[in-house]
């Protein structure tokens, strides 16, 4: 049960799915094959895949510049946008590739574009009067045409190529007929008063509809160049399309032959006429929306007006856009409405899941329409019924029902259809002095509602059981309790579980506790140091909580009215909250764009979430707890999905297959399978794990030569990591050896443009070259160390008395297993040197400095020796001691001697000269023995150290 309880604990939210904005106004185009919308939404044009209505592809420019127009060739391969950098771009859409890119020569932004049926010419219309002509196969400009006079913003071939006529409108409300054989204009069609939105041609090629902002459609005969027919459509009309000859419209009132034309404009539907008799023969029905007013009495509001009208003939559909940037895509047949893209939402304001299964979110926007979501296909119901913007929204326990509130002082409560998912108004209520910005369901049945307004006040509002029955129209509502609550706006009302409490927040700072059968007030919350934003019960405990303006969240008892926590951790107002686990952890959003998970127990935010852009307004969490629903400013509505198991699931697993390759590459290191060993190291990230292998390499006979081996073997991304670890094993001294051996085989058998390729390499570079200029002085020093004590070595071996030079080798040899040597053996009995056996002191001396002279003149000519060993403890010796060199090459031993003050006998003078001839040459013969053997290194060492080789011997 402890583990379960662990595991209820939510540790991280992941994005599900997003409802994005993708169109803010601007051109609409959809493919031949009925598949894909594509429309503007400021520097990125946004494929829209119909089927599952999200955004498939995205094509957006690099110098972030608006795109002002686009166009798609007929073919559906070629995408050609223009941008207000005077730009021409030619994409690949589906592979989101600019393929092209050349200047539009026109002096203002291109307002429209179009290609011809056979996708090689291309028109662009500017704002600077001027229409060119493109080949995109050759890619060169075909023609420049002039005399229009304004913004160009209708281009259009005709269907019959074969004719090479383009028809174009600007602002003088004059079409232009344009023989690009001549380059000139062969006919101006003149009758529009107003700007020409629309130009379909007829399949004969021989008939042109035109429509215009004057409220009429004009009918036009090509081979007179005049008009055949003007119908008045008493509504601003955005575009035109003629229907198809194939199918049956009877449905559409279409009884005849001849041609019939579709309107789209500001009364908001579609209409079907007859284009001989002038005849409006179907006006399109849209579903829960109220009916065009009659002519004469004005027109719909702009938000209802259609600005774009397109055929997809492959899937027998039509696609119109409103104001409010709403796609319909209606059957073409009968003008019903299938499905509806919402382009643009605004700011959303709330958000709550809808349905049984909470298979869809209804959301409040900065508007007086609802917008119901299907979360599996995208698509969108519009709710007609408030006349201003809607504030808040709250569903009841059984997920079927929801109740909203606006600013026109109303509240509406809806029914969802659960077969159908239709969902329309049963009931609604008035009564409020003000705008209404709260309100909430009962928990426990669908019995009642409470509202909060603008007005300070509270109104219980109670719905007759046979409201979920009834038909007709919507129910009104009368208030069974009113109370004035606060001294300021009240911005959140909840309910308790069991329908017996309800609470209220607002501006003044203080949250209050209420009877909800008769409104009487039982307790104030006090403690917050501004207004208080949202309010919610505990699902388990009696516990209230609020947050505030003050950014701050607090947990309130229900018995005494006091503060039991506060949670700080968002840097603005804190807009919402919600329990999730079962009570025991918070979950937030703030004015700051994040979302933030608290463990009630121990006062930590567990997880924060920079989720938008803007303030999160909505807030809500499913039934099953695992979805939360987060709607913000930035008109973007987001789905996030509890992923703590999955996380969970994922470490485990991560733990033991970490764990298995452990074991692997424990039995490969004792088996000596080095290569896969390393290889397995290095994708576990065991940097030390690869050292040892490297190391246990090494410890073999022919060690340099597999590990060459070995490195080589690996793969590029395998040797990019082996020399990032190289850096960090040159840094210590006892690791540099296998460090500086991986480095040189890297250097040998990779070049340097290979090596420049590798991913870190210069970090790598720069990280290695330091320390291993410190490994090197430090190992000079140690070689010049080693010279000198070789050279103390070699002299104190041939240093001592001839008398007793075996038992010193002994004792030398002795001392260097059970301790230290003394540095030099003096003689005990001076007396009983060679001036005893009738040597001459004075002779000896002679001839010693005589060979000393010449053995320095040797040194000094060959600056090969290593001088370190004069220090300053052989000076001091040799003030006192006067050395002489008596034994044979082969014992290499000398005896050390003090200098005698006795005069020597004169007969032994001939002697004693051959004997220091012997001696000389026995010197010379050492001392070019031992600067043959010398190292280059030692070379350049010794030449630094002559000058005071030669001052300390000057000395002596």
């Amino acid at each position: 049960m402890a583990s379960k309880t662990v595991l209820q604990f939510k540790t991280n939210y992941a994005v599900s799915s997003k409802i994005e904005p993708f169109y803010k106004g601007g051109k609409v185009q959809i493919s031949k094959d009925g598949k894909y919308i594509f429309c503007t939404c400021g520097t990125k044009v946004n494929i829209l895949d119909i089927a599952t209505g999200r955004v498939s592809h995205r094509v957006e420019q690099d110098d972030q510049e608006d795109i002002t127009s686009f166009t798609v060739s007929p073919d559906d391969e070629i995408l050609v946008t223009s941008s207000r950098a005077l730009l021409l771009k030619q994409w690949d859409w589906r592979e989101n590739k600019c393929t092209r890119t050349w200047k539009a020569i026109h002096t203002a932004p291109v307002a429209s574009m179009t290609f011809d049926p056979t996708s090689t010419l291309l028109t662009t219309g500017g704002c600077d009067s001027t229409i060119k002509v493109w080949d995109v196969v050759k890619q060169y400009c075909t023609h420049n045409l002039k005399g229009s006079s304004g913004v160009v913003h209708v281009v259009e071939f005709h269907p019959d190529i074969s004719r090479l006529q383009l028809f174009s409108s600007s602002m003088d409300c004059k079409i232009r007929i344009w023989d690009l054989k001549s380059s000139k204009c062969v006919s101006v069609l003149e009758s529009h008063y107003s700007a020409v939105t629309s130009l379909s041609f007829a399949p004969d090629g021989n008939t042109l509809v035109s429509s215009g902002r004057d409220k009429i459609c004009i009918v036009w005969d090509l081979k007179t160049k005049t008009p055949t027919r003007t119908v008045p459509v008493f509504e601003t009309v955005e575009a035109v399309v003629l229907l198809p000859k194939q199918g049956d419209f009877s449905k559409l009132g279409v009884k005849s032959k001849e041609p019939h034309f579709i309107t789209a404009g500001s009364k908001g539907v579609l209409r079907v006429w007859e284009a001989s008799t002038a005849r409006c023969v179907f006006t399109q029905t849209v579903p829960a929306r109220p009916q065009p007013v009659e002519v004469g009495r004005g027109e719909e509001p702009d938000e209802h007006s259609l600005t774009h009208c397109l055929l997809l003939p492959a899937t027998n559909r039509i696609a119109t856009v409103t104001a409010e940037h709403n796609f319909l895509l209606s059957d073409l047949h009968t003008l019903v409405l299938e499905q509806q893209f919402v382009g643009y939402n605004d700011e959303v304001l709330d958000v709550k899941f809808l349905g049984p299964a909470d298979s869809h979110i209804v959301v409040a926007t900065n508007s007086s329409q609802l917008k119901v979501f299907d979360l599996a296909t995208s698509n969108c119901q519009i709710l007609h019924g408030h006349s201003e913007t809607v504030l808040a929204l709250d569903v009841f326990r059984t997920g079927s029902m929801f109740a909203s509130c606006a600013k026109d002082k109303t509240i509406r409560v809806w029914q969802m259809n659960t077969e159908t998912g239709v969902v329309c108004c049963v009931a609604q209520g008035s009564g409020h002095a003000n705008a209404i910005g709260s309100i909430s369901c009962s928990r426990m049945k669908q019995s009642f509602v409470v509202s909060g307004s603008q007005d300070c006040t509270i109104k219980v509002w109670d719905l007759p059981e046979s409201l979920a029955t009834r038909g007709g129209g919507p129910e009104v509502l009368h208030a069974r309790v009113t109370e004035k609550g606060h001294d300021k706006d009240i911005n959140s009302i909840a309910i308790s579980p069991n329908d017996k409490l309800l609470a209220t927040g607002s501006q003044d700072r203080t949250a209050k506790l209420w009877s909800s059968t008769d409104l009487s007030l039982l307790g104030v919350f006090k403690g917050h140091k501004r207004g208080i934003w949202c309010l919610q019960f505990s699902p388990m405990d009696q516990i209230l909580a609020s947050s505030s303006a003050d950014g701050t969240v607090k947990l309130w008892g229900l018995q005494d009215f006091s503060c039991l926590k506060t949670f700080e951790g968002h840097d603005a107002s804190v807009l919402k909250v919600i329990f999730v686990s079962r009570g025991t952890q918070l979950l937030t959003s703030g004015s700051d764009g994040l979302l933030k998970l608290w463990t009630i127990k121990t006062n930590e935010c567990v997880k924060t979430v920079d989720a938008h852009e803007d303030k999160i307004w909505g807030l809500h969490g499913n039934k099953k707890d695992e979805l939360v629903a987060t709607g913000s400013a930035d008109s973007c509505i987001t789905l996030w999905k509890d992923v703590t198991e999955i996380e969970l699931a994922e470490e485990q697993a991560k733990q033991e297959d970490q764990v298995m390759k452990q074991q692997e590459l424990s039995n490969l290191l004792h088996e000596k399978k080095y290569f896969k060993a390393m290889g397995l190291a290095i994708s576990l990230n065991q940097p030390h794990t690869v050292l040892m292998v490297i190391k246990g390499i090494l410890t073999n006979d022919d060690g340099a030569e597999q590990l060459e081996k070995t490195i080589l073997k690996l793969r590029r991304d395998q040797k990019e990591s082996v020399m990032r670890f190289c850096g960090v094993w040159n840094t210590n001294a006892r690791n540099c050896q296998e460090a500086q051996a991986v480095v040189q085989v890297l250097l040998q058998h990779e070049s340097p443009e290979e090596l420049l390729q590798y991913s870190g390499v210069r970090a790598a570079l720069e990280g290695l070259l330091p320390y291993t200029e410190r490994h090197f002085q430090r190992i000079s020093r140690l070689l010049q160390a080693s010279m000198f004590v070789d050279y103390m070595w070699e002299n104190m071996r041939l240093t001592g008395n001839a008398s007793c030079g075996e038992n010193q080798d002994e004792e030398m040899e002795s001392s260097s297993l059970g301790g230290p040597a003394p540095l030099f053996t003096i003689d005990p009995n001076p007396s009983k040197g060679l001036d005893s056996e009738g040597g001459d002191s004075a002779r000896l001396e002679e001839a010693e400095r005589r060979g000393r002279g010449e053995v320095e003149e040797e040194e000094e000519s060959s600056q090969q020796e290593d001088v370190e060993s004069d220090d300053d403890d052989v000076s001091a010796a040799n003030k006192g001691v006067k050395s002489r060199k008596m034994a044979s090459p082969e014992e290499g031993k000398e005896n050390i001697e003090p200098e005698s003050s006795s005069e020597g006998d004169s007969d032994g003078e001939e002697q004693m000269e051959g004997m220091e001839n012997e001696e000389q040459q026995l010197l010379r013969r050492e001392t070019e023995a031992r600067l043959v053997t010398m190292t280059a290194g030692n070379q350049a060492e010794t030449q630094s150290v002559t000058p005071r080789t030669r001052s300390m011997r000057l000395r002596r």
